[in-house]
């Protein structure tokens, strides 16, 4: 594909909440004259990764999770490559792609993130993971099928009506909080006997949600015990059968008919195999954002670690966290073009919001303050829809927001 003009070439790498902020905010700053900006993603739409456990519960639409990219971005002004990314060639300036190439002035990483199954055997191969709309789709449509098996099919079958959970950080508490909202839907539907659902979560740590204040996860553990999820708390998963799941010393066995892992997440493989350092799975970036060793490069997102100097270790990687980057991705970009000062990354803390399913949640805002029940439940909405406002404006929140009108 050839773009090229004597204007400057930004080649954004995926449409997650750091690539598309980051677009949105360049095509702000820059006008057509000044840079060509070009936006490289595998889709052609943008999906809200904080609503895909609400996809593999079955309590959302899978559509209502996806933004399309056109309706966000101007195409006119950004060109819009649907392409999978292969490796990035840094001493050449050039991105291949699986069907073309394409060069560059400045990069911008965001590929996302893939599951880290920490070399548990058959975690890779056996369970489902919370990764995009399809495979969360497939996850909703398998737990629906299994629910349909029981009904129909003769024999043992108990184990079919478990499902288990591996990981109790974020992802896995939502999820689990909106299957505790799904799971007597599908009983009333397939007319089974709640009593017969077990839904598992078992964690290696002693607690879940770490990096919560212990108040508010002894409050989530709870909400969620009383709705039926059985916790296993400081086990580690030892092996992941096609039906089961070996835990403990003991290697205690536990049938189930799904087996979903949300116990981590690594950069994409595009980004070790491109030849860039990593620490656990990511890279360290320097504080302006930029790869260690290259002047024109930003990784942002679940790729990097950005760190926080006064704690001495890196930031959660949040969607709250990759939004942020963006602007201060797109304010360096600017400064590089037209000789300014690169500024370091501060991150803005306007607290951390979990979803427990339904009209259930708990978190902190802003100074720390603590929320619970309905009211936290109402600040999650309004920070998902704060996205969208920035993403999109009032009519991407009336088409997509949680406080619709309609």
């Amino acid at each position: 594909m050839n773009l090229s003009t004597n204007k400057p070439k930004i080649v954004v790498l995926g449409a997650g909440y750091a690539g598309m902020m980051t677009t949105k905010r360049l095509t702000q700053k820059l006008g057509p004259e000044e840079a060509e900006i070009v936006l490289v993603n595998k889709h052609n739409y943008h999906y809200q990764t904080t609503w895909l456990h609400e996809v593999a519960a079955g309590t959302i639409n899978p559509n209502r999770s996806r933004i399309m990219i056109k309706d966000v971005i101007d195409t006119k002004r950004v060109a819009l490559i649907q392409d999978s990314v292969v490796e990035v060639k840094q001493d050449e300036q050039r991105v291949v792609l699986e069907n073309d190439e394409i060069g560059y002035d400045f990069l911008v990483i965001g590929l996302g993130f893939e599951k880290a199954t920490f070399g548990i055997p058959g975690m890779e191969e056996n369970a489902f993971s919370i990764e995009s709309v399809d495979k969360s789709r497939l996850i909703r449509d398998h737990i629906e099928y299994q629910f349909s098996r029981y009904k129909n099919e003769p024999g043992e079958k108990d184990h079919l009506l478990t499902i288990v959970v591996g990981g109790a950080g974020f992802t896995g508490i939502e999820f689990v909080g909106e299957l505790a909202e799904r799971v007597p839907e599908l009983c009333k539907k397939y007319d089974i006997d709640k009593r017969k659902v077990r839904i598992i979560n078992i964690e290696a740590a002693p607690s879940i949600l770490p990096g919560f204040d212990e108040e508010l996860a002894d409050y989530a553990r709870k909400s969620l015990a009383f709705r039926d999820i059985e916790f296993k708390l400081g086990v580690m998963i030892k092996e992941c059968k096609p039906d089961s799941v070996v835990i403990g010393e003991e290697e205690e066995e536990i049938k189930a008919g799904t087996i979903v892992w949300t116990g981590g997440v690594q950069a994409n493989g595009v980004i070790g195999k491109s030849g860039f350092e990593l620490t656990k799975g990511k890279v360290t970036v320097n504080s302006d954002l930029r790869a260690p060793g290259y002047e024109n490069i930003f990784i942002l997102g679940d790729c990097s670690w950005v760190m926080d100097e006064e704690k001495g270790r890196p930031f959660p990687p949040t969607a709250q966290l990759a939004i942020q980057e963006a602007d201060t991705c797109a304010n360096n970009i600017y400064a590089l073009l037209y000789g300014g000062e690169l500024e370091s990354f501060i991150y803005d803390n306007k607290g951390t919001v979990a979803s427990l399913g339904g009209q259930h949640a708990m978190g902190t805002v802003f100074d720390q303050k603590k929320l619970y029940g309905v009211t936290a439940k109402a600040m999650k909405n309004v920070i998902d829809d704060r996205y969208l406002f920035l993403l999109g404006g009032p009519k991407l929140v009336l088409k997509k927001g949680k406080f619709r009108p309609f």
